[in-house]
């Protein structure tokens, strides 16, 4: 069977259902499509004990804010999940769970697009992909070369540190998964080793303020991907909403037990190759922070607002030592029996059978619209600026999308 609509959104997440209530409020015809259930990388892909990054109050998607009594708290992963679905009721979002977009081509200039399904097809003369910020786990090709008998898993796999099997656990990555895992592993009682990968560092809360608000009154949600050489964005501001949220210092997480070593960058056996290059990442986060703390007190001094903002905290105290450099770690030595790859995710377009792709697999767009009239992507980590792969952000990338099929520059 073969059906036809204006549009097709591709992702039933909070992308997708912020874009079909930005369509539904100017009249337009579509349809959203999910492959799973809604908010499905909610359900299944999540630790036990992960709570949401930022605040309650910043929850916020088209047509709804968050109203209830507790806005600094940080909500349990289920919670957002209930959002999301309470969201697609109210909204009333015409979308299809169950149903995989097994292929998206391109019918000819001006003739739109196919959407091929399991049963049938769908012509689309415009199409939103709308699949999430994160699709595919990155793990290195070299962790084949790790034992089977290591048990090998992924932050979307991870669910406690009882689930897992005896022994020591290797995180590799510091990203704000890696953290966290390797933060709960060492307040269960676990022995933790943590490569580290580039990250930033900033204060939780800074003169009573979460760093969310202050990202925003500094103007760093605005900065936009085309500001940076090549579009390289920076790496990750790490923090967590654990235990009523807290900072993350991996020169603490050393200080309070777990090991930190350098860069796995290669495997062979029970050996893993590790760069020396630890100390020269915790530096590069520590500048981070102090940036950070100078641009929030002069913001504070230029705008005339101290008044009103809480006392300033102590300064951090001195400096923790460097970490011991290390440039290999034997598995069966140090009794490491789980290696968690918390080394990012890479995108899973192979289904997109339309050349809007550079030489890197990203997609070539500006805010989403891309040079194929008709194709848009929305929800991808930093598309537009970093508040786009936030829930917060996708509500503007949408409405800025709505806008553009609107003026018919999409044909």
């Amino acid at each position: 069977m073969r059906e036809h609509k204006d549009v097709v959104v591709i992702g039933g997440g909070q992308a997708g259902l912020a874009m079909s209530s930005v369509l539904q409020r100017r009249g337009r015809e579509h349809v959203v499509l999910e492959r799973r259930r809604i908010g499905e990388r909610w359900r299944t892909e999540r630790w036990e004990s992960l709570r949401f990054q930022f605040p309650n109050w910043t929850l916020q998607l088209p047509g709804y804010s968050f109203r209830g009594n507790d806005p600094d708290r940080f909500a349990h992963y289920s919670e957002i999940l209930r959002v999301v679905e309470d969201y697609a009721v109210s909204m009333g979002v015409p979308v299809r769970e169950h149903t995989e977009a097994l292929a998206l081509a391109g019918r000819g200039a001006g003739e739109g697009f196919e959407v091929s399904l399991a049963e049938g097809s769908i012509h689309a003369q415009r199409v939103v992909i709308a699949t999430g910020p994160f699709q595919r786990v990155r793990i290195p090709d070299f962790a084949r070369d790790v034992p089977p008998s290591v048990l090998q898993i992924d932050p979307t796999r991870y669910r406690s540190p009882e689930a897992l099997p005896a022994g020591a656990v290797l995180v590799v990555g510091s990203g704000a998964s890696g953290c966290q895992i390797a933060d709960e592993l060492l307040r269960a009682g676990r022995r933790v080793y943590l490569s580290v990968s580039r990250h930033r560092r900033a204060p939780r809360r800074f003169r009573g303020r979460d760093v969310y608000w202050w990202l925003e009154a500094l103007g760093r949600f605005e900065q936009t991907i085309d500001s940076f050489p090549d579009r390289q964005y920076p790496p990750s501001t790490v923090v967590t909403g654990v235990n009523g949220g807290y900072d993350v210092n991996v020169r603490q997480l050393a200080a309070d037990g777990v090991t930190v070593i350098g860069r796995v960058i290669g495997a062979s056996g029970r050996s893993l190759a590790v760069r020396a290059n630890a100390n020269q990442v915790l530096d590069e986060a520590d500048q981070a922070y102090a940036g950070f703390l100078s641009a929030a007190r002069q913001f504070v001094s230029g705008n005339g607002i101290d008044e009103w903002l809480e006392q300033e905290e102590a300064e951090e105290p001195i400096h923790l030592p460097a970490v011991a450099e290390v440039d290999s770690l034997n598995l069966a030595r140090e009794g490491i029996n789980t290696i968690i790859w918390a080394t990012g995710y890479a995108y899973g377009f192979d289904w997109v059978k339309i050349p809007v792709f550079d030489d890197r697999g990203r997609p070539i767009q500006q805010r989403g619209v891309t040079p194929v009239p008709g194709l848009y992507f929305l929800g991808l980590h930093w598309m537009h600026t970093f508040k786009s792969g936030l829930l917060s952000g996708v509500g503007a990338d949408a409405e800025f999308l709505a806008g553009h099929m609107a003026r018919g520059s999409d044909r």
